[in-house]
């Protein structure tokens, strides 16, 4: 049994993390490099940062980043956010980037999944699927969370796995900062689905929700921001909790 994997994430705009609720309303959370070096020794397993101004002004703060992080952090780390080429790939894996995540590119054009696998190979291409819940649909919706979509989260994560996708990190819009608990339901039925890794995004609020998760979610892994970013669940505390609820875990 794989072990189960704990992944902070840090939303950045304009070289800052930054954390919000349902995607909006935005405060300041630190310097990315120090929180992602506090991270790596506290044991978090793998790092996530999303470029949410992602405009091409801040492409070159984006790759010194990457860069600093690469120099300070012993752990894998996913970049995305305004990605869309595979020069924009080459250079954030050439600055250190271990994987990359593509979200509107690849609705927009799904080909790019393609591409991407067949020339870094699909265990660095994670593709990131920011859905909502509509009575008893999913849709997918894109510009972080702001276009929505008639794109249905199932049929595309069958799509994106068929094109060669490594990854998927499902993020319940409805659950985001809600610190309610993740869309275990969505989360199981995408498990069933497909054959690739599911990262389970949105409602983190207790270590509870982190068992439920990987119990009733099926996720492979879960990520979380503001729960991390101000100390209201250690890590280091929250794997011993997993590991008291018999799952596998890298302690």
């Amino acid at each position: 049994m794989l072990a189960k994997r704990i992944i902070p994430c840090l939303d950045i705009k304009n070289g800052r993390t930054v954390k919000g609720v349902n995607f909006v309303n935005l405060i300041d959370a630190g310097n990315p490099v120090e929180l992602a070096k506090q991270y790596a020794i506290a044991g978090a397993d793998e790092l996530v940062f999303l470029d949410i101004s992602a405009t091409l002004e801040a492409r070159t703060t984006t790759l010194e980043m990457v860069l600093q992080v690469a120099e300070h952090v012993n752990i894998p780390f996913t970049v995305g956010g305004g990605i869309s080429s595979i020069e924009d790939v080459d250079a954030l894996l050439k600055h250190g980037a271990d994987k990359i995540s593509i979200n509107s590119s690849a609705v927009k054009n799904p080909d790019l999944i393609n591409q991407l696998s067949k020339k870094f190979g699909s265990q660095c291409i994670v593709v990131a699927i920011d859905a909502k819940q509509i009575k008893d649909e999913w849709y997918v919706h894109l510009a972080g969370g702001t276009i929505p979509t008639k794109t249905k989260l199932f049929d595309w994560a069958k799509e994106v796995e068929q094109r060669g996708a490594g990854e998927i990190l499902f993020t319940s819009m409805n659950h985001d900062g809600t610190k309610n608990g993740f869309a275990n339901e969505a989360l199981a039925k995408l498990s069933n689905l497909v054959n690739i890794p599911i990262i389970a995004s949105g409602g983190a609020g207790t270590k509870q929700h982190f068992v439920d998760v990987f119990t009733t979610g099926k996720a492979d892994a879960a990520l979380a921001a503001s729960v991390f970013h101000f100390g209201e669940i250690p890590i280091s505390e929250l794997k011993q909790e997993l590991k008291n609820n018999n799952l596998e875990v890298r302690l």
